[in-house]
């Protein structure tokens, strides 16, 4: 709820937004992008650092190995699913918690199924470039509205 807040209702969160579309036209709208950029690292630092929390105290350990497998690809396809462009400029903090919920849901069905690991790869990994090609398709058709 916080990131939300900071993210829609601050001068920050407009900057960080205008950073992620166009560093460039940021950069020529007075905005300091180095600092933006380090500070929205450190944010996500942080917060990877919460979710390693997370995760060790769900499975009673810590060790290089945790968090591998498909782990990475669900977040990534999560953040897509949710609405989250690659291309930056575009995004919520309810549309991604939406799109964990859909690749939790996804995963979560396909362990009952007992499919094994290199086929839920290829379906969330299927999953995760139809996004990217809905959102590279969406993002072309309002270039040429003219509302990108």
């Amino acid at each position: 709820m916080v990131l939300d807040f900071v993210l829609r209702r601050t001068t920050y969160g407009r900057r960080i937004f205008a950073v992620g579309g166009n560093i460039e036209g940021a950069r020529r709208a007075g905005i300091s992008v180095p600092f933006v950029r380090m500070t929205v690292f450190s944010i996500a630092g942080t917060m990877a650092a919460i979710g390693g929390l997370f995760l060790a105290g769900q499975i009673q350990s810590a060790s290089q190995t945790s968090g591998g497998g498909n782990l990475l690809m669900n977040v990534i396809a999560a953040a897509v699913i949710g609405g989250t462009s690659l291309f930056g400029g575009r995004g919520s903090v309810w549309s991604a918690l939406l799109g964990a919920l859909v690749i939790g849901s996804i995963q979560s069905g396909m362990n009952i199924m007992g499919v094994s690991n290199a086929v839920q790869f290829m379906i969330t990994g299927s999953v995760l470039l139809a996004a990217v090609v809905v959102d590279s398709l969406s993002r072309r058709s309002q270039k040429a509205a003219g509302r990108a």
